[in-house]
């Protein structure tokens, strides 16, 4: 160690208070978190890139400083989706702070992983008072058993009014309107399901029909429309 001669010069003062790390709530337990291995939480965050053309929703599921289970999930930008192939390689097996300092391809998902950083460390997981915290897989289940993310895309225009493209559902076929032009219900895809029931040897028309479903007043519409072409 080199000190600087002012330095070398002083006398030594007693430091007294030394109370240590404040205690963080983490998985049922009080923990002061004075080394990686000491971390552990599932938890959520959101990232975006510099030029914010697209958001990042990491889910990371630690247990004492390894990330053991990684959920990536992007919107708005095509390139973002092969970043987050490649961090889906990248993140498990490394502690926090490896992922910290490591290049996760898109600025996006680095951003979400300094905000997840955060979190964790501060004792902000969403697991902090769930004993023994969650278990590996936790983070599948939130896309449900379909396996897709939930996304909700809407377009409007002043002239035309809104379209719903895509909500938690599924993939919006229809939009039902009342006397007014008011959109009261709409009809879903379940895009999961209906690739599920492809894949399990049912006709393509027919699986669409089974993983159809209606929301709101739909059954009340008096006009039924298409919202990509009308």
């Amino acid at each position: 160690m080199i000190y600087t001669k002012e330095i070398e010069e002083m006398c030594k003062v007693n430091k007294g208070a030394n109370h240590g790390a404040a205690p963080i709530p983490e998985e049922g337990k009080w923990v002061q978190a004075k080394e990686i291995k000491d971390i552990s939480g599932l938890t959520h965050g959101i990232g975006w890139c510099a030029p914010q053309q697209g958001a990042c929703k990491l889910t990371l599921n630690i247990k004492e400083g390894i990330i053991q289970e990684a959920l990536i999930e992007t919107i708005g930008c095509s390139g973002m989706t092969h970043s987050a192939a490649m961090a889906g390689e990248i993140l498990t097996g490394k502690t926090i702070l490896e992922a910290l300092n490591t290049d996760l391809v898109c600025d996006a998902i680095n951003t979400a992983m300094r905000e997840l950083f955060l979190q964790i460390v501060y004792g902000r997981s969403q697991s902090a008072f769930s004993e023994n915290g969650l278990p590996i897989g936790a983070g599948l289940e939130d896309l449900g058993k379909g396996h897709r993310s939930q996304v909700g895309t809407i377009y409007s225009t002043l002239e035309k009014g809104p379209r719903y493209l895509d909500l938690a559902e599924g993939y919006i076929a229809e939009i039902g309107l009342d006397e007014e032009d008011n959109i009261i219900g709409y009809k879903y895809v379940n895009l999961g399901k209906m690739m599920d029931n492809i894949k399990a040897g049912i006709d393509a028309m027919e699986s669409i029909e089974k993983a159809s479903g209606t929301y709101g007043r739909f059954e009340e519409s008096v006009k039924k429309i298409d919202p990509r072409k009308k």
